[in-house]
């Protein structure tokens, strides 16, 4: 991201009426490699095919935001790798992750990871350290520290259904689990943010707190996320869920969070009753059926029958509920920015 789009960025979280309002994506491997004519696997393990293709994405749509950018990730397997999941890779689909915890019995030996030597996390910082000249010479910067967060790993560690049944039949051992991923996950943020100056953001990604009701995202989520939220002193706070997320919205305040990106099933007034007037709203285009697989037109339409609906333009990033998805194509890209300056 340059300065101006810092900038850009920071003045939307103040609350600056902005006319028109910024545009902004979410862009990882599930997008780019196809995007830039690559293979997914040769866009995780080359460096400079990696650093090319985010290039490419960012000189070829300078008007977007494109976040947390320059994103050094290994899909899913990124933070799980650290506590010694399986990660399988595959030329050209997303990388899965295969269980570690064979029962919630099983938790009481899991040991916290060391960031700075285990899984893909040192090759992580090592690639962003080494493709740090040329990403300032292109006139951006390393703005975020990046994450999944505490649910989604855990999840990804025990099994998803494993670990949503036993937030009611092993709290004890959830909140164990919770605890020291959480633990490793504030450290994680920190090892970014103690090797580039220039972070000044944190992105959490989490889906799966978006699969519990109230009173199970106020004791298994809220104090987790919490905790994370506030472990650094950053002026982006940047929470991605893009299930269900009513009962997020509503804690957004408490969590410290002041960018939130949701699902496309959620209007975005009713978001913002739930969120309240602090936090950033970024959406809310469905990604697949509009954004990837709608013609332009059907793009600008839903675009600017969004921006027409809204009650308040402030502290909103038009964008889609979520990531961009595969086969989003330059030309729906293109149409979503042209709406947005159109209204």
């Amino acid at each position: 991201m340059t300065d101006p789009q810092w900038e850009l960025l920071l003045r939307t979280i103040d609350g600056e009426p902005l006319d028109p309002p910024p545009v902004g994506l979410i862009i990882d491997s599930p997008w780019l490699p196809g995007w830039a004519g690559v293979s997914m696997l040769d866009y995780f393990a080359d460096q400079r095919v990696w650093l090319q293709a985010n290039l490419e994405a960012v000189r070829r749509f300078e008007q977007v935001l494109m976040l947390p950018g320059f994103w050094a990730e290994y899909g899913m397997c990124t933070e799980p790798s650290a506590f010694g999941a399986k990660c399988v890779f595959h030329e050209n689909d997303f990388p899965s992750v295969e269980k570690t915890l064979a029962d919630h019995a099983a938790i009481d030996r899991l040991k916290k990871p060391n960031c700075r030597t285990d899984g893909l996390l040192p090759f992580t910082i090592r690639r962003l350290q080494r493709c740090r000249p040329e990403i300032e010479a292109a006139g951006h910067r390393i703005r975020f520290a990046t994450a999944r967060g505490p649910l989604n790993v855990a999840s990804f560690l025990i099994g998803h259904t494993e670990f949503l049944m036993g937030v009611k039949t092993n709290p004890e051992e959830t909140h164990r689990l919770l605890t020291i991923v959480t633990d490793f996950l504030v450290e994680w943020i920190g090892w970014q943010m103690d090797n580039f100056d220039s972070i000044d953001g944190m992105l959490v990604l989490d889906d799966l707190i978006g699969f519990v009701g109230e009173e199970d995202f106020r004791q298994f989520a809220l104090p987790y996320l919490k905790r994370i939220f506030q472990s650094r002193n950053v002026s982006v706070r940047f929470l991605h869920n893009d299930a269900a997320g009513l009962i997020t919205a509503r804690h957004l305040d408490e969590m410290g969070v002041n960018l939130f990106n949701f699902s496309f099933n959620h209007d975005m007034n009713q978001m913002r009753a739930a969120a309240g007037p602090s936090a950033v709203l970024l959406g809310n285009i469905p990604p697949r059926d509009v954004l990837a697989n709608g013609t332009p037109e059907e793009v600008r339409h839903s675009t600017a029958a969004m921006l027409d609906s809204l009650e308040d333009r402030r502290r909103v990033i038009v964008s889609c509920g979520g990531g961009a998805t595969l086969n989003t194509s330059t030309e729906n890209i293109d149409a979503l920015c042209a709406a947005v300056a159109g209204a």
